[in-house]
């Protein structure tokens, strides 16, 4: 099955984009869990483009295990403009982990 060029680059210019938030070190040394995992396991969930679709079971593994408050402090308005919070919201919700209703994730407000 071929992935369409434009599809491809697109999740890697997500997956890159994620990786910035990983690289800085304070999002990894002040956030508790796996968050370079995070990005490897639920990058394709949080894409702007395409519909909402629940996440894998390793998604969700670590979603459980990260800490999501910490790491939508650190969300920077570049990662903002590849991923959507909308969808990680969702994500979160649907991995049984909800972030709180009228939290602030980057510059999204959790309804």
């Amino acid at each position: 099955m071929a992935i369409p060029t434009s599809r491809f680059v697109y999740f890697a210019f997500v997956v890159c984009s994620l990786a910035v938030i990983v690289s800085n070190k304070s999002v990894s040394a002040q956030c508790q869990g796996d968050v370079q995992g995070l990005m490897e396991q639920c990058a394709r969930y949080v894409q702007k483009s395409g519909p909402k679709i629940q996440p894998s079971g390793g998604c969700c593994g670590v979603v459980k295990n990260v800490d999501l408050p910490c790491v939508c402090n650190h969300i920077t308005v570049e990662v903002e403009s590849v991923i959507s919070m909308e969808k990680a919201a969702f994500i979160a919700q649907a991995c049984g982990k909800p972030l709180a209703h009228g939290s602030q994730c980057g510059s999204y407000i959790v309804p």
